[in-house]
């Protein structure tokens, strides 16, 4: 989710982690087969009438890009997905530009965009100095993040768990103080690339603590991708034991092309909050081929099919997917999009 301060050389081998992760798996499957069938086995009843879409491409997917992206992009961007219809786009991070050098305008974007009615324009804060920034750019909703995951805690924010968890509740009793919403994010939910896989109930007790410290809701991320649907369902399945399961989101990256496989399990077991990035934005340095987050023409195509509502317009967010993917010079990452604009472009 965050971009890491340094290099992969310290982690286990890329394929002997994606291995150890898939017989860990296996044995998920084994051991819980039953369980996770009960869970599963009336999905169709158990799909939620309605999903709020937390769009992250203007943040999480824009924070790896190399090359700089114009603030006025970054404004259309953001207004193009309003106009689709998401309630909820998160815009930047007021981090150290040293660290996310691509987002060292936050302020400007920020101030820029026309902000409407009804939709909520949260930023990522690192620490109280960003919580500041983000205030005086006119901030009204922040997010605060950590990880399940010691090690990637420490390579990721130069802190232990522990210390970035006080540091966030800082920020966190501050923005409440100042009638600011918080919203919290926590990495390497089933995976780590330096430890491997990472327990249900560490990631859900993480998750936990944020939600008593006053996150109105809390989102779970599979920051490299390797979550299958086991692993999965057996994190949010902890989650749920500890805290509201209605405050808990989900948010997939789509590696081993996992991502709605997993959504599917999460809004059977209760999830009723999706974070995506358009055109499949994003990506993560800790795995090769990673490719970003889950894209929200995806998530809406699958939401359509099973005839959850959403809010969105898929035309339209077609729109901003030819928009960003033009902007940037890169392919559309979305599978779902490609198709459905290749089958605009037959029909004229």
């Amino acid at each position: 989710m965050l971009k890491a301060t340094s290099l992969f050389r310290d982690s286990i081998p890329r394929h002997c982690f994606a291995v150890l992760l898939q017989q860990a798996d296996q044995a998920l499957l084994h051991n819980h087969a039953s369980s996770l069938h009960q869970d599963t086995h009336s999905l169709e009843q158990s799909f939620p009438e309605s999903v709020t879409l937390v769009e992250v491409g203007p943040r999480d997917g824009l924070q790896n890009e190399k090359q700089k992206v114009d603030v006025a992009i970054k404004v259309q961007l953001v207004e193009g997905l309003v106009t689709a219809g998401l309630k909820q786009v998160e815009v930047t991070s007021f981090v150290s530009p040293k660290w996310v050098p691509q987002l060292a305008d936050a302020a400007e974007v920020y101030k820029k965009i026309t902000k409407q009615d009804g939709v909520k324009y949260p930023v990522l804060v690192p620490n109280m100095k960003g919580l500041q920034a983000a205030m005086d750019a006119g901030a009204t909703e922040v997010a605060v993040f950590t990880a399940a995951s010691e090690q990637f805690c420490k390579k990721n924010t130069n802190c232990s768990i522990e210390d970035s968890l006080k540091r966030i509740q800082d920020v966190v009793q501050c923005a409440l103080e100042k009638d600011i919403a918080v919203r919290g994010y926590v990495s390497c939910v089933v995976g780590c690339p330096y430890q491997g896989q990472v327990k249900p109930g560490a990631a859900a007790e993480i998750a936990r603590r944020l939600f008593d410290m006053g996150c109105y809701e809390v989102s779970m991320g599979d920051t490299i991708g390797v979550g299958t649907p086991a692993s999965v369902a057996e994190m949010f399945k902890a989650c749920r034991d500890v805290m509201p399961v209605e405050r808990v989101a989900a948010h997939m990256h789509d590696t081993y092309g996992q991502a709605l496989a997993n959504l599917l399990v999460a809004l059977g077991l209760g999830v009723r909050v999706i974070d995506s990035a358009v055109a499949g934005l994003g990506g993560c340095p800790f795995a090769r081929g990673a490719t970003g987050n889950v894209a929200t023409e995806d998530v809406v195509y699958m939401l359509n099919g099973l005839g959850v509502k959403h809010g969105v317009d898929m035309n339209k967010l077609l729109d901003v997917n030819e928009f960003i993917s033009h902007a940037l010079n890169k392919p559309n990452s979305s599978r779902a999009a490609r198709a459905l604009l290749a089958a605009r472009a037959v029909d004229g």
